[in-house]
C-alpha cells in the first residue's frame, strides 16, 4: 500500500511539473529525498514521462497530424517539401538527434552521479538565473513565430534539450531558453518545445519500461497508476501553461527554481539532507 501511495504522489508531482520550466527529474528526485523514500529511479522518471507526453499527443493532435502527413508526404512529392508543416516535421527528428546521442553516451553517469541533490540544487538556482537573462532578451526584439524555424535553430533547440539529461536543468526550460535567446516568442518557444520532446521521451520511456520492477524502480502496478495521474495532471498543466505565457513572464518559475535550488543546498550544507539519500550507487 505505501509503494501505490508513493507513485501516486510521485506521479502527480510529474504531471505538475514536466511542462514548467521547473524540471520534474528534479522534483522527482528531490521530493522522495525530502519525504525520506527511495529514489525513484530514471527508469521510473522516464516511464511516467510517458503519461505527460501521451497528454502532449492528445493536446496537439492536430498539430502533430498535420506535420506527420506533410511530412510523409513530402518524402514521395517534392511540392510538399516547401510546407511548413514538413519542414517541422525534419526539425523536429534534427532538434532530437543531440539528447539521442548524448544520453547513450552518458547513460550510467545520467542514472547515478547526476542525481547528486547537491549538483540539482546548482543548476535548479544557474538554469533558473539563464531563463531570466533569455526572457529579458526576447522582450527586446520583435518575437518570431514558430514558422520561423530553422536548421540551425532547431539543432540549437536540440542541444539546449539534451541539456535536461541533468536533472534541475529542465527539458522544457532549456529549449524554451534556447527559443527565447532565438528571438521567438514565449508561446512558439514553449510549442516547439513541447513538440520536440516527443520522439525523446517515447524513445526513453519505452526504453526504460524493461526495468520496471527492477532495482529502486517501483514495479509495475504503482508505475502505471503513476502514469495515469501524470497524464491527467499533465493535460491541464499544459492548457493552462500556454494560456499564462502569452500574457505574463517567468520571472514567478526564475523565483521558484532559485528558491529551490538555495534550500537544497543550504539543506544539504546544513547536514539535514544527505545529497545522496536513496540514490542508486
Amino acid at each position: 500500500m505505501t509503494e501505490w501511495f508513493h507513485a501516486a504522489v510521485l506521479g502527480l508531482v510529474q504531471g505538475l511539473t514536466e511542462f514548467l520550466p521547473v524540471s520534474s527529474s528534479a522534483h522527482l528526485r528531490v521530493f522522495s529525498a525530502l519525504a525520506g523514500w527511495d529514489d525513484p529511479g530514471a527508469a521510473f522518471t522516464a516511464v511516467t514521462q510517458l503519461g505527460t507526453e501521451s497528454a502532449v499527443l492528445i493536446y496537439f493532435r492536430r498539430d502533430i497530424g498535420a506535420i506527420v502527413r506533410a511530412w510523409t508526404l513530402s518524402l514521395f512529392r517534392a511540392e510538399w517539401r516547401r510546407d511548413q508543416n514538413a519542414k517541422l516535421g525534419w526539425y523536429v527528428i534534427v532538434g532530437t538527434l543531440p539528447i539521442g546521442i548524448l544520453g547513450k553516451l552518458f547513460q550510467d553517469t545520467i542514472e547515478t552521479t547526476l542525481r547528486d541533490l547537491r549538483l540539482i540544487g546548482t543548476t535548479l538556482i544557474v538554469f533558473g538565473v539563464v531563463l531570466a537573462v533569455a526572457d529579458r532578451s526576447r522582450a527586446v526584439r520583435n518575437a518570431r513565430p514558430i514558422g520561423a524555424l530553422n536548421f540551425r535553430h532547431a539543432l540549437i533547440y536540440g542541444g539546449a534539450q539534451s541539456l535536461a539529461l541533468i536533472p534541475g536543468v529542465s527539458r522544457s526550460g532549456g529549449t524554451i531558453s534556447a527559443g527565447l535567446f532565438l528571438g521567438y516568442s514565449r508561446e512558439a518557444a514553449a510549442r516547439y518545445s513541447f513538440l520536440l520532446a516527443i520522439p525523446a521521451v517515447l524513445a526513453s520511456g519505452g526504453l526504460e519500461l524493461l526495468k520496471i520492477g527492477d532495482g529502486p524502480a517501483p514495479a509495475w502496478g504503482p508505475t502505471i497508476l503513476a502514469t495515469l495521474i501524470a497524464f491527467a495532471v499533465g493535460y491541464a498543466a499544459i492548457a493552462w501553461f500556454l494560456k499564462y505565457i502569452s500574457h505574463n513572464s517567468f520571472t514567478p518559475f526564475v523565483v521558484y527554481r532559485i528558491l529551490l535550488g538555495i534550500t537544497i543546498i543550504a539543506l544539504v550544507t546544513a547536514g539535514t539532507l544527505d545529497p545522496n539519500a536513496g540514490a542508486v550507487h
